[in-house]
């Protein structure tokens, strides 16, 4: 149909020969009584995808002027529907995602529809980057050696990916090697102004997408809107799915002054991470200004946008301006481009500059830059930022709460990181142990892992840089890394290799054992590969609490590696300083971080003063990099190009396959929506405690042998060594369900003192694992109910979480408070989010866990957020308590009527 055009905005825009339709926002001005030159950037970019997207359907006039007349003090409860202008997936998520769509061509054509009508409606880019895995460090060999054991484990998912690309339109895949997702979505992808041939004429439009990672945030350093999704909302939205949305609150983030020398953009965005997760963000946007913006560089924004799902928000946003403009010619971008993206962004009022007048928001918070210090976060979460000073204590209290917890002396969710101990933790005497000739005891606090990984800091050239030139210094003094520490360097993208090359840094990262092991999130995923069997074993025979360090963005209990249980984030140049220190123990200002050929040696004396890394950065990254680096980015190696491709419109299903797998979510669909059903007797499934992670729920990692999963592909005769990860096997649901609530870490409350996968069924009954559970319950046609704590679900983007959860029978969640990715899943898989009201929790109703419960209200003429009363029951009585419903709006009670979003896409489609 003909755009209504209700506003007269439709009009030409010119840059140089060109000529661009666009829909101008100040076609708004007199309707917005004088707010548009007000309202939030990222409201803007909302507001002018309304505009654009008018249909008289999804997107309503009315929708357009309540965002237009968006005022922080009348706010509105408003549904509106986002049409993004892409999708962007990785591997692990997006293997999965093309499971279902091959699984919807089947069930759509035995619906009676054509199969080839499952197609992507946007264009959607899969970066292949999930799979490397850190095998080999510290050698000449490491990369070669764990690119052929990726193409060799994963040459099935690659061969169906290949498939993918052929069968489906507007679906292109970066193949392995290339880099991280994010990374090549900053330096590549990312366009900020998108254009189209829409009905014989070129359009021009903000870029804006979905991503089935977390941390798609990273692209709001450039400017561009968008964020992570559940997989199976993606689907969703290539299908043509609009995203259904409540209109945010934007809270604002000032930012005065500059970064003090010493200070990195690692230190900046864990500060961040700390104040805004304290400000409880989630749900919200948050968009940064002030005139502090103009000193940070764009890679600087990124870092910060990429961390928006660790401090809970949906976005964090930076507007676009003349930073933004040099990096887009820096990356390579086009004059031609970057000349549209200018005239573009300032015709809509979109360009930010110094001086001009602030938006209004519904809340604010400041940060003066130079107020930074140096930081890291954890042990197990990384809005727990430490100051450097502070680590060695900090380490001490944590290590005895630890130690505590795990004598049953504290409850689990008190053992977060405190800062002062009450006595001295006792001191291990360490284990006797040799790896590579060298011989030493391993201790508790030594440092294992010292990662350089994670597109959160690889994208940043001033922090990679400085962690060369603090290696060069400290192999200049004679300093060596401590041979207990698996060291690796995993840049984002290959642009790292020809900068750090021309700055001449690689060398002595190299002699300090940080050789490039793979292009790829690695470590910051939990592939970080095993420990050596010596340094392994010395940690499981002393029961040693060790610890990595790593540039990564999560440090969530079992995700890093399943023997590190303290776990801190840090800036690439000080995860050199602790592989050289090698333990968590040390006090940089007043311990020297080793010996060298001189004596002593501290960290002042070897850490880059801010000059010599704008020096460097100057010097040593250049546009043609990104240029030469992405002329080929779709091609691949000579290994992914000799992949055979299957044919056919359909895939063809090898029922003995342990990888990719035909799912059971559309069996014995028909045309006729379930609706809204009763849970009633319902049992409890797990009961837990405060931020359950996605990982904690779904893990990724590695897939332990005496886990459901791991005894499941035994009994099929894949031998241990071939296990590869979760996240490897994710377009396999039965390695899923039988890996969801198996993290090794995840402490259920129906089982107090165990670790794992397990739960009981009754009070007194022996422990079993969450999938045998779950199977006797199905036997009996028992329906099943999770109960948890606050941020239940906050993490990564995983919808196995949701999916694995489905699968098991969960009808419905009872949280105190959920992660606003996995809420959306749930509902996205026909799980009912359930929030407990007024205040109460498991703990005030006396919950055990093993009460049968019924939940009262679900029928028909339910409305988004309703209220509705459990009933819960066992041998003493009858509890009654109220929740809240967290399906949120209109369109979300639709997707969970028809049993999920899938379901609903496909009978629209069928019809």
């Amino acid at each position: 149909m003909a755009h209504p055009n209700s506003f007269g905005s439709r009009q030409t825009l010119k840059v140089g020969d060109a000529s661009y339709t666009i829909f101008r926002l100040d076609a708004l001005r007199e309707l917005s009584g004088g707010n548009l030159d007000r309202l939030p950037f990222s409201l803007k970019i909302l507001l002018e995808n309304l505009l654009r997207g008018e249909d008289a359907a999804f997107v309503k006039k009315a929708d357009i002027e309540t965002l237009a007349r968006w005022d922080v003090k009348q706010p509105v409860d408003k549904e509106i529907a986002f049409r993004t202008a892409r999708v962007l997936l990785q591997d692990f998520t997006g293997v999965p995602c093309v499971v279902d769509l091959a699984a919807m061509r089947d069930a759509l054509a035995a619906l009676g529809g054509r199969a080839d009508q499952i197609n992507p409606l946007q264009p959607v880019d899969l970066v292949i980057d999930h799979s490397v895995q850190v095998d080999e460090y510290g050698t000449e060999a490491a990369f070669l050696l764990n690119v052929g054991l990726e193409y060799e484990r994963n040459l099935e998912r690659y061969q169906f990916l290949r498939w993918g690309q052929t069968a489906f339109d507007n679906f292109r895949v970066v193949p392995p090697g290339t880099g991280i997702c994010h990374q090549v979505n900053l330096e590549y992808l990312g366009r900020v102004v998108f254009t189209r041939d829409v009905d014989g004429e070129r359009q021009a439009y903000c870029d804006s997408l979905v991503g089935t990672d977390s941390h798609t945030t990273m692209i709001n350093g450039l400017g561009v809107l968008g964020w992570g999704v559940g997989g199976i909302e993606a689907e969703a939205a290539m299908l043509g799915q609009p995203v259904s949305m409540l209109i945010p609150d934007v809270v604002g983030f000032k930012f005065t002054g500059k970064l003090p020398p010493g200070a990195t953009a690692t230190d900046l965005v864990l500060t961040c991470t700390e104040m805004l997760r304290k400000k409880k963000v989630v749900g919200k946007f948050v968009e940064y200004y002030g005139d502090g913006l103009s000193s940070l560089a764009l890679a600087d924004r990124a870092t910060i946008a990429n961390m928006a799902p660790e401090y809970g928000a949906t976005m964090g946003f930076f507007p676009v301006d003349a930073e933004t403009l040099k990096y887009l010619r820096l990356s390579g971008r086009s004059e031609e481009h970057v000349a549209l993206v200018e005239a573009y962004c300032r015709t809509q009022g979109l360009f930010r500059e110094d001086g001009m007048v602030e938006p209004v928001f519904t809340d604010t918070l400041g940060l003066d830059l130079s107020t930074v210090v140096p930081s890291l976060a954890g042990p197990k979460r990384p809005q727990d930022r430490i100051a450097l000073t502070d680590v060695k204590a900090n380490y001490g209290a944590s290590l005895k709460a630890h130690r505590e917890q795990m004598a049953g002396a504290k409850k689990p969710d008190a053992a977060v990181a405190v800062m002062e101990t009450e006595g001295p933790v006792h001191e291990h005497p360490g284990v006797p142990c040799e790896w590579r000739g060298q011989k030493f005891d391993l201790k508790d606090g030594h440092v294992v892992i010292a990662a350089i990984t994670s597109c959160t800091n690889t994208s940043n050239p001033s922090v990679m840089l400085a962690a060369g030139l603090l290696a060069q210094k400290a192999v200049a003094h004679g300093l060596q890394s401590r041979p207990w520490v698996k060291t690796s360097l995993a840049p984002g993208s290959k642009v790292v290799r020809e900068y750090f090359n021309k700055a001449g840094v690689q060398p002595a990262l190299d002699a300090l054992g940080f050789q490039i092991v793979g292009y790829g999130c690695t470590t910051c995923i939990g592939n970080s590969g095993p420990l050596p069997e010596p340094i392994s074993k010395a940690i499981d025979d002393g029961k040693l609490t060790v610890a990595a360090v790593l540039s990564g963005n999560r440090n969530f209990e079992g995700r890093v590696n399943p023997q590190t249980r303290f776990n801190y984030l840090g800036s690439p140049p000080l995860v050199v300083a602790y592989a050289l220190a090698g333990r968590m123990d040390i006090d940089f200002e007043r311990e020297p971080i080793g010996v060298g050929t001189s004596g002593p040696v501290f960290l002042r004396e070897i850490w880059p003063t801010p000059q010599e890394v704008e020096d460097v950065v100057l010097t040593s990254v250049k546009r043609e990099q990104f240029q030469r680096e992405y002329a080929d980015v779709f091609a691949g190696d000579a290994e992914w190009q000799a992949i055979a491709i299957p044919t056919g419109d359909r895939y063809t299903w090898d029922g003995a396959s342990t990888y990719v797998k035909n799912p059971p979510y559309f069996e014995g669909m028909t045309m006729t929506p379930p609706g809204i059903q009763p849970i009633a007797g319902a049992r409890v499934l797990g009961m837990f405690g405060d931020s359950i992670t996605t990982d904690h729920i779904s893990p990724a990692g590695s897939i332990a042998e005496k886990s459901p999963a791991g005894e499941w592909l035994l009994s099929l005769g894949v031998p241990k060594k071939d296990f590869n990860s979760y996240g490897a096997r994710r377009g396999n649901h039965e390695v899923m369900m039988r890996g969801t609530f198996a993290n090794i870490r995840l402490r259920n409350e129906l089982t107090a003192g165990m670790e794992g996968w397990w739960t009981r069924t009754t009070a007194d009954a022996q422990p079993t694992s969450f999938h045998a559970a779950s199977e006797g319950y199905k036997a009996a046609g028992t329906a099943l109910i999770i109960i948890a704590g606050k941020e239940y679900g906050t993490g990564s983007s995983r919808d196995w979480a949701a999916k694995g959860t489905m699968l098991l029978g969960v009808r419905a969640v009872i949280a105190e408070s959920f992660e606003r990715i996995h809420r959306s899943n749930l509902v996205g898989m026909g799980v009912l989010p359930l929030e407990f009201a007024d205040g109460a929790t498991r703990q005030s109703l006396g919950l055990t866990g093993f009460e049968t419960y019924t939940i009262e209200g679900l029928a028909e003429g339910m409305t988004p957020r309703a209220t509705l009363t459990v009933s819960a029951k066992d041998a003493s009585g009858e509890k009654r308590f109220a929740v809240q419903s967290r399906i949120d709006t209109p369109e979300e009670l639709r997707y969970y009527a028809h049993g999920g979003i899938l379901h609903y896409v496909l009978r629209q489609l069928a019809r």
